[in-house]
């Protein structure tokens, strides 16, 4: 979206209001009497008080001149970036659900890549040697399963569960807490530039918000906002990581952690969420499991695109092992125990093999089990 697509009176007033703190909840109820959100800024105080908006709407609204969007505008300087409203089709489908959904977001990227299934994988800034490791096998056998990895950009487990389906070349999402026209930390603007081939940065403040303190707690509602799960590397038990899962939660989404030893100060705050109730996991495959068996993968309403049957997974081939794989299962509904029984292969290994024929539509999973296709 460049300059000419975007500079209308619709997305300017979009534009606008980014510089405006309106809640989603105000937004809903306004549309629920006018159609087009240039209305909000031709409306008076009286009237906008009316509709639930808090005093002074009016007053912040005019204060936003042409020169503050011309500086804004100015950022939309290529086809890829993008100003995706919540009314947008492009928004988020899962980001859209929540009830504190951003009312706009920055892209700068591939925005086809926000519809697609999303796990979230967040941690300590300064993970242990094993916790780094995690991060990096995790996400690059998630993001090879067909996951797209969504985290904050931030140092430590972010970066190299970014870093890690990067090297890939797996289209990964980083959610900012500034604005889009600067990188947060800046050692990693090499990898945001990565980002932005490979996936998309996103982004809910304004063009020229700076690094605060406060934006960062916001900003992880949106990673775990646009995920199926979130999965918790290593943490703190007073951490950012903690927040994240616990909006998740809050969310209805799944969350999972990995444990470590009773000694690692960073494996607590795992610890803490496993007592409450958070899905214990030792491998990635556990993780592909459990949102395959709530039929998550395959949620229609997530728009998915069109999948090549014989690569509908980057790098997946067919192979003698697969082919093995396909014959052990029947026409009719075979169950896991069966597979596994008639394989002799380890219940993880059939588990990611199932997941990623299914993905490639060689199977399909019923009620019980599995069926091969007749195609």
């Amino acid at each position: 979206m460049n300059i000419k697509n975007i500079d209308s009176p619709e997305m300017r007033s979009w534009l606008a209001l980014s510089h405006v703190n309106i809640s989603i909840s105000k937004l809903q109820h306004f549309f629920e009497n006018y159609s087009s959100i240039t209305d909000l800024f031709e409306l008076s105080e009286k009237q906008l008080q009316s509709l639930g908006f808090r005093q002074g709407l009016k007053e912040k609204l005019g204060s936003i001149d042409d020169a503050r969007l011309e500086q804004d505008l100015a950022w939309f300087d290529s086809e890829n970036k993008h100003l995706l409203p919540y009314t947008s089709h492009d928004y988020p489908p899962l980001l859209r659900e929540i009830d504190s959904a951003p009312k706009i977001l920055f892209v700068h990227g591939q925005k086809e890549v926000l519809k697609q299934h999303q796990i979230a994988i967040v941690g300590s800034r300064n993970p242990t040697p094993q916790g780094k490791d995690n991060a990096i096998e995790f996400a690059r056998t998630l993001g090879k399963a067909g996951a797209v990895i969504t985290s904050g950009l931030a140092l430590g487990v972010d970066g190299f569960a970014h870093q890690s389906v990067l090297d890939k070349g797996l289209p990964t999402i980083a959610v900012a807490g500034t604005g889009l026209d600067r990188v947060y930390p800046a050692r990693h603007k090499t990898m945001a530039q990565k980002i932005v081939e490979n996936g998309a940065l996103v982004s809910e403040f304004a063009i020229g918000t700076g690094v605060r303190a406060t934006h960062f707690p916001a900003r992880n509602r949106i990673i775990s906002g646009m995920s199926l799960g979130t999965l918790v590397v290593e943490a703190a038990v007073k951490s950012g990581s903690l927040i994240t899962a616990r909006l998740a939660m809050e969310q209805g989404r799944e969350v999972f952690a990995i444990p470590g030893s009773i000694h690692n100060p960073l494996a607590r705050g795992c610890h803490a969420l496993i007592k409450q109730g958070v899905k214990l996991v030792e491998t990635a495959e556990e993780i592909i499991e459990e949102l395959s068996a709530l039929a998550i993968w395959q949620n229609e309403s997530l728009l998915q695109p069109e999948k090549d049957t014989n690569k509908a997974v980057e790098g997946f081939t067919l192979d003698k092992e697969y082919q093995e794989l396909i014959e052990h299962i029947d026409y009719d509904t075979t169950s896991m125990d069966c597979i596994v029984e008639r394989t002799g292969l380890e219940i993880d290994v059939v588990s990611h093999m199932l997941l990623l024929l299914e993905l490639n539509d060689h199977i399909v999973s019923v009620a019980g089990g599995y069926q091969r296709r007749s195609s």
